[in-house]
């Protein structure tokens, strides 16, 4: 087995990857890879720079081990080189809590400097009624920036496209021959944190300061971090004075972002908020049609509706259905009909979008049933691990299977504060990406709580 085996295998590992760690950690740590060698069980992975080595060891090795095994229908072990290919680059962020690689000068940041993902474009974007609305913001922000709609606050859901129209905004603003400066909230922190330690404050309000429009991604993790977070303010203020286009994505709204001040959330809503729902049908057909298209394939619509049918929650899970299926099409070198498509996705959960219809009572007691724990010992003060971990369970599936607000779900979970509800989640779903006995667990809780609503309807 050679290269050619390599990078398909590969290809084949990141469709299931894609749909198995956050957007963010693909992003910044898989989406720049190849499969370089497969010989016998040892398959060796191209990267970016000895850093992503380092963290795919750190972070990501066992559930990438196993997903390789998986696909390979046998063990392999996974070994990372670094391959200067020419389409590869070094991640454009870097994960919070990792390793800071090695301090290095930084430049200041001109004109076309800012990453932006050739793919995210407007005329890539597929437009529907799930999204219409935040595109056409989008679309107006970028034709005449700083003129309305300033600042433009667009907030979704994982994997739902408000990054790629952030992106694409950025992309116009380029055309226009206007500085701009694209980065996410942690990027931002990290470049704070790197001025304070060299003493490159008056570098810092240079970067940010002096451009025509700021695009800020995910400015959630911006939270709690006091001092970026009045950097940030400051920032804002300086360019909202001058005029100049800002644009900032988040996963909810302003003001359920917690920790983030009232000054800071008041000057968000003093522009435009603009949200993105699910895909409905229509737009997952439309997406996966353009997603095959841009692979040079067309998929019968019998493929096309079995997909858009199992994969519900949102684009990149999509994404990673198609990929998976490509892969495997290119691996058996079968064509891609029902059976392929069958075989290639029999894995993959079927997904929805957050159910409104599961009462909280009926999470608590799902919860405690399978953990074998009293509802009084899930909500009291006890700090045992078993039932610190039943509450930080039952914390992730009210945040995902209701739309109660963090401080309900505090409430439900016995008086704790909302910041407490949003560290439980966090960290479920943080172990998620690695941990595929608590990913059955909650399957088998879910599953539960679909019967027991069945039952009562």
């Amino acid at each position: 087995m050679g290269t050619g085996s390599a990078k398909e295998l590969w290809e084949s590992c990141l469709g299931s990857l894609q749909m198995e760690v956050t957007r963010h950690n693909y992003d910044t740590w898989l989406r720049n890879t190849v499969g370089l060698e497969w010989q016998d069980s040892a398959l060796t992975v191209g990267v970016p720079n000895a850093f992503v080595a380092e963290c795919l060891e750190k972070r990501l090795a066992p559930l990438i081990k196993k997903t390789v095994s998986g696909v390979a229908q046998r063990s392999v072990e996974v070994q990372y080189q670094v391959h200067q290919a020419g389409t590869m680059a070094a991640p454009e962020l870097i994960g919070q809590g990792s390793p800071e690689p090695a301090a290095q000068p930084k430049p200041r940041v001109v004109l076309h400097r800012s990453p932006l993902n050739p793919r995210y474009t407007f005329s890539s974007f597929v437009v529907g009624k799930s999204n219409r609305f935040a595109h056409a913001a989008a679309m107006a922000v970028a034709e005449n920036p700083g003129q309305s709609y300033n600042p433009l606050f667009i907030h979704a859901g994982v994997g739902l496209g408000k990054t790629h129209l952030i992106h694409a905004i950025g992309h116009t603003i380029r055309e226009k021959n206007l500085e701009f400066l694209y980065v996410s909230a942690e990027q931002f922190t990290n470049d704070f944190v790197s001025a304070l330690r060299d003493n490159k404050a008056e570098a810092f309000r240079n970067k940010y300061r002096t451009i025509d429009v700021l695009l800020i991604d995910d400015i959630q993790f911006i939270a709690g971090k006091d001092h970026s977070r009045e950097s940030f303010f400051h920032t804002f203020n300086d360019l909202h004075a001058a005029n100049k286009q800002i644009v900032i994505t988040a996963d909810s709204r302003p003001k359920s972002i917690p920790l983030v001040e009232e000054r800071l959330t008041s000057r968000f809503e003093g522009g435009l908020i603009a949200d993105i729902q699910a895909p409905e049908l229509e737009t997952r057909l439309a997406i996966l049609d353009v997603k095959a298209a841009q692979a040079g394939l067309r998929l019968g619509a019998d493929v096309a509706n079995f997909i858009a049918r199992k994969v519900l929650r949102n684009v990149r899970e999509l994404e990673g259905a198609l990929n998976r299926l490509l892969a495997a099409a290119r691996l058996t070198n079968r064509p891609i009909d029902m059976e392929l498509a069958q075989q290639a996705i029999a894995d993959i959960p079927s997904s929805s979008p957050r159910r409104t219809h599961f009462v909280p009572p009926a999470v608590l007691q799902a919860v405690a049933a399978f953990y074998g724990i009293s509802l009084e010992a899930l909500t009291s003060p006890s700090r045992k691990k078993e039932i610190v971990r039943a509450r930080q369970v039952t914390a992730y599936l009210l945040r995902e299977e209701t739309s109660h607000s963090l401080a309900d779900i505090g409430k439900l979970l016995g008086e704790r504060g909302h910041t407490t509800v949003l560290r439980s989640h966090a960290k479920v779903a943080a172990d998620l990406n690695v941990n595929s006995t608590l990913r059955h667990e909650i399957a088998e809780m879910r599953t539960t709580l679909e019967e027991r609503h069945l039952e009562s309807a």
